[in-house]
């Protein structure tokens, strides 16, 4: 490994995972391709002590190797770190609590190679058993929100954007896009650089014949160990979720994005209002909500020094965008249905 430059380098975020981090790595030790792996273990400063877990997993592993954070800078810095020294060709972004199936790498760099694309992802399974969670952002729902599959399709298939648990890009494209926006913090990250991927000229598929294993959520929502079981989610969840799904339509758009982000906004609007109304809690409408919307308008100097940035690569239009990627099935229909599965959503005030 120490002799030749490695075919890929995995990237594992860490924070708070001792649940799920042995079986993470133990997966990745299983790989068919292992031998062509650097794993990077990245800690957050962690305080459930599987900092010093990760750290003997990374010494343990085979051109393994541990990177103290240094703090919780959220899981765009908190990548973009490591990922500045990874000697891969690809960069594999995984979540700690993941587990993949043998072959999975294997498939999925060949089928990244075979369509000569810049980016991929696996198809991606619940935790505990094979039903389907997900192949990446399928498109843009009609107000700006990632779409997703409802099903696996059966061939490679185009995609706007991988999920950060699992995000596969070539090395080099990574750093000439500049990496995660580290603004961003968390949420959405992945949606805003597929979105500068494809507008760069780059392509993005998903593979369905590579598995992977994907518990979810796993800090924001514990209960259930491998399975999960309610519907929680946190104020600081919404506030970035809400404030960085904008930004990535402000930062992207030309002039029939930023429509979308004006639909974007009325609906934060109005689901904050219902999120209080339901939770009788109006400081969920006031943090998660209103105030995402006030920092966006706070940033507005990032974001648009960055759609200047990006306009300067572009190589495809908004309106090549939409013709490609927009989806009429809208994405919070998805999260009605978790509702009624699970319930109204237990919402954590921190």
């Amino acid at each position: 490994m120490k002799d030749r430059r490695p075919r890929l380098s995995i990237v594992v975020l860490n924070y708070n995972g001792a649940r799920w981090l042995d079986r993470c790595v133990e997966s990745l030790r299983a790989q068919t391709v292992v031998e062509q792996i650097e794993l990077i273990l990245a800690d957050n400063r962690s305080t459930d002590g599987s900092d010093v877990q990760a750290k003997q997993l990374a010494e343990g592993f085979p051109g393994g190797r541990f990177v103290d954070n240094g703090g919780n800078l959220g899981f765009c810095e908190g990548n973009n770190r490591p990922a500045a020294d990874a000697r891969g060709e690809w960069l594999l972004f995984l979540n700690n609590d993941t587990w993949l199936e043998p072959d999975c790498l294997e498939r999925l760099l060949d089928g990244a190679e075979a369509a000569g694309v810049e980016a991929a992802m696996p198809c991606v399974l619940n935790y505990a058993d094979d039903s389907f969670q997900s192949l990446g952002v399928k498109g843009l729902d009609p107000f700006g929100w990632g779409s997703h599959f409802a099903e696996v399709p059966s061939e490679p298939v185009e995609i706007l954007a991988p999920n950060g648990c699992a995000f596969l890009i070539r090395a080099s494209v990574f750093r000439e896009l500049g990496g995660f926006d580290p603004v961003f913090f968390m949420y959405a990250d992945e949606l805003d650089l597929g979105m500068r991927l494809w507008i760069s000229g780059g392509r993005a598929i998903g593979i369905p014949v590579a598995r992977m294993h994907h518990r979810s959520a796993a800090n924001v929502n514990p209960a259930g160990d491998g399975q999960m079981v309610e519907f929680r989610t946190s104020i600081t969840t919404r506030f970035y979720s809400n404030r960085n799904s904008l930004m990535t339509l402000l930062k992207a758009g030309e002039g029939r994005m930023r429509w979308l982000a004006l639909f974007q906004i009325g609906l934060i609007l109005a689901e904050g209002l219902v999120a209080a109304l339901l939770t009788k809690n109006s400081t969920v409408f006031r943090k998660g909500y209103v105030e995402a919307l006030l920092d966006v308008w706070r940033l507005r100097t990032h974001w648009r020094a960055e759609r200047e940035r990006i306009g300067a690569t572009r190589k495809r239009s908004d309106a090549e965008m939409l013709r490609r990627f927009l989806t009429w099935r809208p994405q919070r229909w998805d999260e009605l249905q978790r509702v009624r599965k699970m319930g109204i959503p237990k919402v954590s005030t921190r």
